[in-house]
């Protein structure tokens, strides 16, 4: 047994009140919704042939959790100047469809079941705390059987300072206690806004990802409790009632 893995209590020592879920790569599987919009509007802008490989050390870097700004700057960085504006427009083509082709969002795929949500409902306040805009948000979740249980959402469009401000935090505790309360997510930038809120943090990545091992360090240096390769091995860490 590895030594990370021998040190995995049975549950947290001091279980949280609150938790909250970041929603890309947390709840809902985005590999064919935003990442694939993301390298269609980096080649499409840049002319470039990039790789997958590329777009995850892109979303490695601290405060590129807006896909925009991060294709933004890639595309730039290519060589081609490009707006937030310019490649907000042609992100949004790909992942919301135009009139001749169905967009990407289409092939959004949730990872976590309603029954699980509400089994961790029944013991703990759940909130979200999204990079995503307010339109995005609703497309997905409005359908979804599990949204109502989730008390407060947190989305790019409520605050003033998105990811990593830890804004978004602040707002869903509201003068609570941060150390009651636990974040989920899978991006550096969810990871510093937690460190500073004060919010205990675990990231979800599972071994065998691209960039496994320095996304790992890079976790553990932020203070992360755990290394969760799914949301629902959060369940290992919680006294949950069946």
């Amino acid at each position: 047994m590895s030594t990370r893995r021998s040190r995995i209590p049975s549950a947290l020592r001091t279980q949280p009140e609150i938790l909250i879920f970041d929603v890309d790569g947390v709840l809902v599987d985005v590999r064919g919704t935003y990442w694939r919009s993301a390298l269609e509007t980096v080649r499409h802008l840049s002319g470039r042939r990039v790789t997958y490989a590329d777009l995850h050390r892109w979303k490695a870097k601290p405060g590129y959790n807006d896909d925009w700004r991060m294709t933004a700057d890639w595309v730039t960085s290519l060589g081609t100047p490009t707006t937030y504006e310019q490649a907000q427009a042609a992100f949004n083509g790909f992942y919301w469809g135009t009139a001749d082709k169905p967009g990407n969002v289409l092939n959004e795929k949730l990872l976590v079941t309603p029954r699980q949500i509400a089994t961790w409902a029944k013991r703990y306040e759940l909130n979200l705390f999204t990079g995503r805009n307010r339109r995005e948000f609703s497309f997905t979740f409005d359908r979804w059987a599990a949204a109502h249980h989730f008390r407060a959402v947190i989305t790019m469009d409520d605050v003033t300072r998105i990811k990593p401000h830890p804004e978004g935090l602040q707002k869903i505790l509201a003068g609570r206690d941060p150390a009651t309360a636990l974040y989920v997510g899978d991006n550096v930038d969810d990871a510093l806004a937690a460190r500073d809120a004060g919010v205990p943090f675990m990231a979800i990545i599972a071994e065998g990802e691209h960039g496994y091992h320095a996304r790992a360090s890079a976790f553990r240096k932020l203070g992360a409790l755990a290394l969760l390769p799914r949301a629902t091995a959060l369940n290992k860490w919680l006294v949950v009632r069946p």
